[in-house]
């Protein structure tokens, strides 16, 4: 396919969000930040956190407790649910295919809910942009692997030609190989696309290779701020700096291991 040129993703900004479950808990407390538009933003923490919380508040799989989120200036509760999600791509670590559907279909599932036709021409543009043979569209899930149908579910949630994609735990359940390869793929359909994209990983390391800026949280908090570069010069803080010590250590193990140490 062509190269094209797309305009850029919305901004996505949180005002002093917060999320309190049962009166107590505090899973995201006082959050005010502004992701610019077309960035590639990795959200990163330890488990419980508040990451996930706090993306799910963007699409609202969540409501804030307190505070206010909005795209491109618009606040997302200043629209049918419904109508908002459809305007953002969603990726989550389980895939979430319906097994009983080909795959051609499970990808073309919002343009049904939006009452339009399925379109085989533009199933196979989306199954060429994540890297998939055309042919796929006739194949069950169950005959894939576990990257192409997550590739299946990239293309899905591309089928409405969002401009923000959130991605909660995209790679977590593939094989190092394979979560490379695709979050490769999914970099550059960030760049060719022009999205903006937000992405909850706990791997320090995928987060440095794939994100324009990184946020590390802490106890519902963000703590860090800032480049790839700024995190492994020790800028981001203690713990940014615990994230960034695992990665290192691992090669710093394995030049050892390499130079027969």
């Amino acid at each position: 396919m062509p190269e094209q040129s797309y305009p850029r993703g919305p901004s996505v900004a949180f005002d002093r969000v917060g999320k309190t479950y049962d009166g107590a808990v505090r899973a995201v407390e006082d959050v005010t930040l502004t992701i610019a538009g077309g960035e590639f933003v990795a959200l990163v923490g330890a488990s419980g956190s508040g990451k996930s919380t706090l993306l799910k508040m963007i699409n609202r799989l969540h409501e804030p407790s307190s505070g206010s989120v909005s795209i491109g200036g618009e606040p997302v509760n200043s629209v049918p649910v419904h109508e908002l999600r459809r305007r953002i791509g969603y990726v989550f670590q389980n895939i979430g295919l319906f097994p009983h559907m080909r795959v051609g279909e499970n990808v073309a599932i919002g343009m049904r809910l939006k009452g339009e036709k399925q379109d085989e021409a533009r199933i196979a543009e989306l199954l060429e942009l994540v890297e998939l043979p055309r042919e796929f569209a006739a194949r069950m899930p169950d005959a894939l692997s576990g990257g192409q149908r997550q590739r299946v579910g990239v293309a899905r949630a591309l089928a409405t030609e969002p401009k923000l994609m959130l991605m909660d735990e995209p790679f977590g359940a593939l094989d190092p190989v394979t979560r490379d390869t695709l979050g490769q793929a999914v970099r550059r359909l960030h760049d060719r696309l022009g999205l903006t994209t937000i992405m909850v990983t706990h791997d320090m390391a995928e987060a440095l290779l794939l994100a324009d800026r990184i946020l590390v949280m802490e106890a519902g908090r963000i703590v860090a701020d800032g480049d790839p570069h700024a995190m492994l010069t020790g800028k981001g803080g203690a713990a940014a700096d615990a994230l960034v010590a695992v990665p290192r250590e691992q090669a710093h193990l394995l030049s050892r291991l390499e130079q027969g140490e």
